[in-house]
C-alpha cells in the first residue's frame, strides 16, 4: 500500500505586474499552512517525501509544511499548471521506498486530478489537503491501482 496526499498551495497575493509563477503567499496563507501542517502531524498523517511545484506560492507552502515534518523536499516543473498526466508522470517517477508522498500544486489541475482518481467531487480550497490510499507496491502501478479516499481537510474547517 502507498499513500498519496494532495495539497493545494495556501492563499496567495497577486501584486500588480507580478508574474503568476512569482506570486507570494498572503499572510492568511502563511497562517493556514502552519495550521494545516500541525493539524496533519497531530492526526498522525505519515509522509515520507514532499514534491512541490517550483512556483513561489506552492514551494513556500511546502517549506512551511516541512518546518513541521522535516523531510526530503524536491520540486518538479510538471506540478505547475498540471494536467492529470503531469501528476501521473510525477508519481511514476517516485522511488518505491517512498510509501507516502505529498504533492504540492495548483488549481484547477489538483482538483481535476483528485476527481480523476476518485468518485468524490473535489474543488480544493487554498491549503486544502486530500489523502488517498493506493493499493500498489510500486508507484509504477499507480494508474491501474485501486484508490481509496481517506480524508479532505480545509484550513477553515479544522
Amino acid at each position: 500500500m502507498k499513500n498519496l496526499i494532495l495539497v493545494r498551495h495556501a492563499k496567495s497575493d497577486w501584486p500588480e505586474e507580478m508574474e503568476d509563477f512569482d506570486r507570494p503567499l498572503a499572510d492568511k496563507g502563511l497562517q493556514d499552512a502552519i495550521k494545516m501542517s500541525k493539524f496533519l502531524k497531530s492526526k498522525n498523517i505519515l509522509i515520507d517525501q514532499f514534491v512541490s511545484s517550483p512556483a513561489v506560492r506552492a514551494l513556500n507552502t511546502c517549506k512551511i509544511f516541512n518546518q513541521t515534518y522535516r523531510l526530503d523536499l524536491t520540486t518538479n516543473d510538471k506540478l505547475y499548471n498540471p494536467s492529470e498526466n503531469n501528476f501521473n508522470s510525477v508519481i511514476y517517477d517516485l522511488d518505491d521506498k517512498v510509501n507516502s508522498v505529498a504533492l504540492f500544486s495548483h488549481n484547477n489541475g489538483i482538483s481535476n486530478f483528485a476527481n480523476y482518481i476518485t468518485d468524490h467531487i473535489f474543488h480544493f480550497s487554498t491549503c486544502g489537503v486530500a489523502g488517498f490510499e493506493v493499493d500498489c507496491k510500486s508507484w509504477s502501478e499507480f494508474d491501474g491501482a485501486k484508490k481509496k479516499f481517506l480524508f479532505y481537510y480545509e484550513p477553515n474547517k479544522i
